[in-house]
């Protein structure tokens, strides 16, 4: 598989379905030529630019299964807070 192929694949939680986005960018450990993680854009405020959040760094570790359109990821969920 080619890094251009990661790119144009959707990322999805299977904690809790949530489509995270598509691959933006690599993490590469360049000494031992293997992917450290993917970065995934955090999504956005007014209009996908105002606000947005940070990117989501998720380890190579934590990649369940790579699909022909879908990467399911095992993502941590953000905790609830309650009042």
């Amino acid at each position: 598989m080619r890094i251009n192929e990661l790119r144009d694949r959707d990322v999805v939680n299977v904690n809790d379905g949530k489509r995270l986005g598509v691959i933006n960018d690599l993490d590469i450990d360049i000494e031992n030529g293997k992917i450290k993680a993917i970065i995934v854009p955090g999504t956005g405020g007014f209009m996908g630019v105002l606000g947005r959040k940070q990117d989501l760094t998720i380890p190579w570790e934590k990649i369940v299964k790579i699909g022909v359109d879908t990467i399911l990821v095992d993502y941590p969920l953000e905790p609830k807070y309650e009042r």
